[in-house]
This record gives C-alpha cells, sequence and structure tokens, in this order.
C-alpha cells in the first residue's frame, strides 16, 4: 500500500488555530532581532515577558490539536466519478458552421467557400481540443482512484484496529513537532492488546526555567532562583500537558477508543548514584473522557485524575519513578 499518498491525499495535516501563547512566542522571536538596540529598562521588560511567556507555553502544551479525521466517513465513500467526454468544443464548432449564412459580402467577395473550409477545419481542431482535454480528466480521474482506493483501504485498515498501519499513519501525519522542538521526542509501539503505547522522552531541564525574572519598581530586571517548589510544580505542569496532548493527537489521526502515553525522564538512581531514564508518569487516556474536558480551563496536572494513571509527585521532590499503567 502507498502509505504516503493514502495518507496526505486526505489532508489531515491541517493545523488548529494556535493558541495566544504561541503566537506571543514568534512575536517575541521577532523582537530578539532588535534586543541590542534596546535601552536597558527596555530590555529589562523584553526578558520578563520573555520568562512569562515560557512559562505560559509549557502549561499549554495540551491546548493545540490537528485537525481530526474522520476514518469512517472515509471508508465509506464513494469512487471519484469518472469524467464524460462532453464535446463541448466540437459541439460549439458544429453549431456555429451549421449556423453560418453567408452575406453580401461573403458572396461578392467570393469568401463563402473559404470561410465553410474554416468552419470544417475548427470542427476538426475541436474534436481534437475535446479529445485532449477529456484524456488530461481521465489520467487525473485515474490518479485519484488509486488515492481513494488507497485511502479506504487504509481507512480499514485502521478500524480493524491493524497496528501496522496505525503506526505508519502516525509517522506520516507526524503532528507532534511542536512538541519535539520544546525538548521532547516520541517513540510509538502496540501492546498484545492493540493499543498505541507513546513513550515521551521528556527533557525538563532543558525546558522549565531555573529563574524567577521579574522587574523591580526602578524598571529594572530582577533575576532570582526559583524555589524548588515553584519549579517541580511548572515541570509536572509541563510533563501532564504533554501527556495530554500526545493523547489528543493520536486521537485525532487514529480511530482508537484509547491510547496509553507514558512520559520517561532522567531520575536519580540512589542505589547507582546515576541517573537513569524512568516513567514518571503513565496514562491510559480514554477518548470519551478526553473529549469532555474543556481543554482551555483544566489543570493538566489535576486533569490526569480523570483517567487511570502512575504518578509519584511531591512539591518537595518532584517526580518518583513509577511503572507503566495497567490497562483493561
Amino acid at each position: 500500500m502507498g502509505w504516503k499518498g493514502a495518507v496526505r491525499s486526505i489532508g489531515a495535516a491541517v493545523r488548529a488555530a494556535e493558541r495566544d501563547a504561541k503566537k506571543r512566542q514568534r512575536e517575541l522571536q521577532r523582537l530578539n532581532k532588535q534586543y541590542e538596540k534596546m535601552q536597558e529598562l527596555e530590555q529589562a521588560a523584553y526578558e520578563v515577558e520573555l520568562y512569562e511567556n515560557s512559562i505560559e507555553i509549557i502549561q499549554s502544551v495540551h491546548k493545540e490539536c490537528g485537525e481530526r479525521i474522520n476514518w469512517k466517513e472515509i471508508s465509506a465513500s464513494p469512487e471519484p466519478d469518472k469524467p464524460e467526454n462532453t464535446k463541448k468544443h466540437e459541439s460549439a464548432a458544429i453549431f456555429a458552421a451549421n449556423s453560418y449564412k453567408p452575406g453580401l459580402i461573403d458572396r461578392i467577395l467570393k469568401r463563402e467557400n473559404k470561410i465553410r473550409q474554416k468552419l470544417k477545419n475548427d470542427t476538426v481542431t475541436a474534436i481534437e481540443k475535446d479529445t485532449l482535454e477529456y484524456n488530461t480528466r481521465l489520467s487525473d480521474w485515474e490518479k485519484q482512484v488509486v488515492d481513494w482506493k488507497e485511502s479506504v483501504d487504509l481507512a480499514k485498515l485502521l478500524l480493524d484496529g491493524d497496528g501496522e498501519a496505525k503506526l505508519q499513519t502516525i509517522k506520516e501525519l507526524d503532528p507532534f513537532s511542536e512538541i519535539s522542538t520544546l525538548g521532547s521526542n516520541l517513540s510509538f509501539s502496540i501492546d498484545d492488546k492493540g493499543t498505541v503505547e507513546a513513550t515521551i522522552h521528556i527533557h525538563g531541564d532543558d525546558i522549565v526555567p531555573k529563574e524567577i525574572k521579574s522587574l523591580l519598581k526602578s524598571g529594572k530586571l530582577s533575576v532570582k532562583k526559583m524555589p524548588t517548589i515553584q519549579f517541580n510544580e511548572f515541570y509536572q505542569d509541563y510533563v501532564c500537558s504533554c501527556v495530554l496532548r500526545v493523547a489528543n493527537e493520536l486521537f485525532s489521526i487514529l480511530p482508537d477508543d484509547a491510547v496509553v502515553v507514558t512520559a520517561i525522564d532522567e531520575l536519580l538512581n540512589t542505589t547507582t548514584g546515576h541517573l537513569d531514564r524512568a516513567p514518571i508518569l503513565s496514562a491510559y487516556i480514554s477518548r470519551n473522557t478526553l473529549m469532555s474536558l474543556k481543554m482551555d480551563s483544566i489543570d493538566p496536572s489535576d486533569s490526569m485524575g480523570n483517567f487511570i494513571h502512575n504518578m509519584s509527585f511531591k512539591k518537595t521532590k518532584g517526580f518518583e519513578s513509577v511503572t507503566r499503567v495497567e490497562h483493561p
């Protein structure tokens, strides 16, 4: 099966409107080019706004999602209509030839036969033009039929729970580019129950700010080390926000009713003294439950209570290692 042709023909890469935090981030990135020209107080204000925006970004990853694909509708879609040769140019040329009546000038100048021959030649040209246009439409139709068949076949495989089709669709659509730019990368697998399992490899220390930036009354910049509790809370929100986003994106491109999303990061192994990568949050996300949430209003950390999940988190210590969630 031509996976790329099937998936891309659906047009599922169209993205939803960006959240305000992302739009503001781009504005701030443009302003960065003018940073050296700013006065000290302007630079201070810019630094604070950049900091505040970074916090908003990591707490709102879940607020965006790509356009949803209706695989049932695609699986039942009819074959594209085969084009007909309407012969519109030929019909117009024949009508012109049959409608021709030589006028007085044509008879005087004895050009009636010449005009009739031209009209006859025009009819031949019109037939050729009709044939060329029809063959072009027919060629386009044949390509559409191939894409249609691949799309329908792919939709049926996904609706039947085919694991390879799921993984190939995820790979081709790749709706997780923003999460990657935020410092995480993902891998996917299918468990023995046919459920998609997504693993997010978090790099929390690289994402969450370690300093608080604010403006003094004088307008100058104040930079302080972020308290551990505050850092951990931001970190927790970021991890939970990413988990929600990944689940939502998977539901937008797959017909599945549930997915498992596990976040992994480096934790101190007190036995060896080394940093080991381990699960810090694992959640079984139900489509119906996720769709019932108001994503713009929820607290990403609190929202985990809606799902079967494993998470051990303390404000003073942060995350602790957990096992991957067991699910029905």
